[in-house]
């Protein structure tokens, strides 16, 4: 079970900071401090802070600010759709660029596993030559036996 703080007498100090924080209303301030406040608000002390705290207060109620201007407005949204489409173009122009990067480390890595893992093996085939034909070899060492026929 929670225990409740103990109230203890309120001070000056901390009743002038409650009431700069929370206004000169008491019904305002948090009431775990309502009920240690209320002795000292009857004291000329705390009358006098409450009336500081009053005045300011009525000062912030008095101020208005007025709505923005349609063409404010027009402006933010479009300056807001810009940033949009401009965040839209850079992150597809990012994952582009991911996905390259991707592409060329797995290029890379598999030319490196390739050359380092794959064992020179000598071929079966033969590879034609400068001087080979699909009808046998036209070098220089060819027979003229067949051309004589």
């Amino acid at each position: 079970m929670a225990k409740k703080p103990i109230a203890r007498p309120m001070d000056a100090g901390r009743f002038a900071a409650l009431a700069d924080a929370y206004g000169g209303a008491l019904h305002r301030w948090p009431p775990a401090d309502q009920a240690a406040a209320m002795p000292f608000a009857e004291t000329d002390e705390g009358r006098a802070i409450l009336a500081r705290a009053g005045r300011l207060d009525a000062v912030l109620d008095r101020h208005r600010v007025e709505a923005p201007s349609p063409a404010l407005h027009r402006a933010i949204a479009a300056h807001a759709a810009t940033e949009v489409r401009q965040q839209r173009r850079h992150r597809f122009w990012w994952l582009g660029f991911g996905l390259a990067g991707v592409g060329l480390a797995g290029a890379v890595a598999g030319l490196a596993l390739v050359t380092v893992v794959a064992p020179d093996a000598p071929s079966d085939h033969y590879v034609m030559d400068a001087n080979a034909t699909s009808f046998g070899d036209a070098g220089p060492d060819a027979d003229q036996a067949e051309e004589d026929l």
